[in-house]
């Protein structure tokens, strides 16, 4: 077999789950015990060492239960898949994403949204991990350097044409390439700003929140995150302790995580306006488009900020159209792939709203530091305002793990999305028969 004719002979599928509840990492008003997880797919080339032997990883996150539901989409794409040239499949990975989407009796259970809008996003990933490492380039420098055209070529502009034409992207792509050498090396030298929300998560006690904020001020962050919406009472306590904790000049951003109605997120987060919040984040329904428009309204100046809930390209098109966000949320693993993310990136993009991607849940951190690099050196060209969400666990499951500096994300040089887990990691927590759930449920019985 020679890498010419390599196809994917494989389509593999693991339910990884990490025991994060137990410690109350991840924990939130509307998501109190998680168990970060990870629906995990590989696609199998067959191709010997003569050829290149690379495999393409990809997806999706989940916090525990219905992680075996969302394997189980992945698998109803392997007929897809399977079988497909590996040279045609990495010079357009828009084909597969649009094979994947088209099918008719799947897109019913959509369309475009839900558990199988997510495994498609986890196999088409998987196929940018692939065409990334047999380019020999992290991603973030593949998209960044590829031609306007062939990006836009990726795009689906059906359901946006009304806000985004393919003229107006190759408009913005071709604008966006002035100054990209300088950039770039700004990049590699400096990094691209991130926030943490490790001190914020709300089933930490004060004195934790205390020390972890205070940590986070000395390792370079400018922004934290807490987490709100459980108790006003235990919010306005837990905001002055952080606030008192890095001071004045940090910014910190509040999550509700959807947890609230739009009369409630109005009157919570004016009450919490005092101690200066950067953003409120998902306060109240993510598809709720106009609910979140009335809350930007009257909550101002503080931001409003969402998206890592939002189904696809089509409602982040009119949060965008409806005037209802400032800080627009991407998620590298809720929609479908990198082609949607590109269609999302400019369209933020054309309406001039900073991307501040979600991250922090298994590997998101990774994947989506990609994104935001491409966003910099080919459409926003600035940092201002704009910041990846970093948390710190987790990483150590990943071959090629995020590197933070300074508060700052390093740039991946090691070719690929940054997707691949440690064979040992997939080995000790595959649900439920991974050496740690076994040896957890032999415990158990004892």
């Amino acid at each position: 077999m020679t890498p010419t004719s390599a196809r994917i002979t494989a389509v593999d599928t693991y339910d990884i789950r990490f025991p994060t509840s137990r410690e109350l990492d991840g924990s939130d008003a509307m998501n109190p015990d998680p168990d970060y997880s990870a629906a995990y797919v590989v696609l199998r080339t067959g191709a010997d060492a003569d050829a290149d032997g690379l495999e393409g990883h990809g997806f999706a996150f989940t916090i525990g239960r219905g992680n075996d539901v969302q394997v189980a989409a992945i698998d109803a794409l392997r007929p897809h898949v399977l079988g497909r040239s590996v040279q045609e499949l990495c010079a357009d990975p828009g084909s597969v994403s649009r094979d994947l989407i088209g099918d008719s009796q799947l897109r019913w259970l959509g369309p475009e949204k839900g558990v199988m809008h997510m495994a498609i996003g986890a196999v088409v990933n998987a196929v940018w991990d692939l065409a990334a490492k047999r380019a020999g380039r992290p991603l973030w420098r593949l998209l960044a350097h590829a031609s306007p055209e062939w990006l836009v070529s990726q795009v689906d502009f059906r359901y946006i044409s009304d806000a985004l034409t393919p003229e107006d992207a190759l408009t913005l792509l071709h604008e966006g390439r002035t100054g990209l050498a300088q950039r770039e090396a700004a990049l590699l030298e400096r990094g691209y700003p991130g926030y943490t929300t490790s001190p914020g998560w709300l089933g930490h006690p004060d004195d934790k929140l205390t020390r972890l904020a205070k940590q986070a001020v000395a390792d370079g962050f400018t922004q934290i995150k807490l987490k709100v919406g459980a108790d006003m009472g235990d919010d306005i306590r837990r905001l002055r302790t952080a606030r008192a904790a890095v001071g004045d000049g940090i910014r910190i951003a509040i999550d509700a995580n959807q947890r609230w109605d739009v009369a409630e997120a109005i009157r919570w987060t004016n009450a919490l306006a005092e101690f200066d919040p950067y953003w409120i984040e998902e306060p109240t329904s993510p598809d709720d488009i106009l609910g979140h428009a009335a809350v930007r309204q009257a909550v101002a100046p503080v931001k409003v900020a969402t998206g890592e809930h939002v189904q696809n390209r089509v409602v982040f098109k009119q949060l965008l159209q409806a005037g209802a966000v400032d800080v627009l949320q991407i998620d590298a693993a809720r929609v479908g792939g990198v082609n949607e993310n590109l269609a999302i990136l400019l369209l933020a993009r054309k309406f001039g709203v900073p991307v501040c991607p979600h991250a922090g849940g298994v590997g998101l951190c990774e994947l989506v530091q990609h994104l935001s690099m491409f966003d910099y050196l080919v459409l926003s060209g600035t940092t201002e305002n704009r910041v990846i969400e970093y948390v710190d666990h987790l990483h150590q499951h990943f071959v090629d793990p995020v590197v933070i500096r300074d508060g700052h994300y390093t740039a991946p040089l090691a070719p690929g999305f940054s997707a691949t887990m440690r064979e040992e990691s997939i080995a000790r927590y595959l649900y439920p028969d991974g050496t740690f759930w076994a040896a957890d449920r032999a415990a158990q019985e004892k």
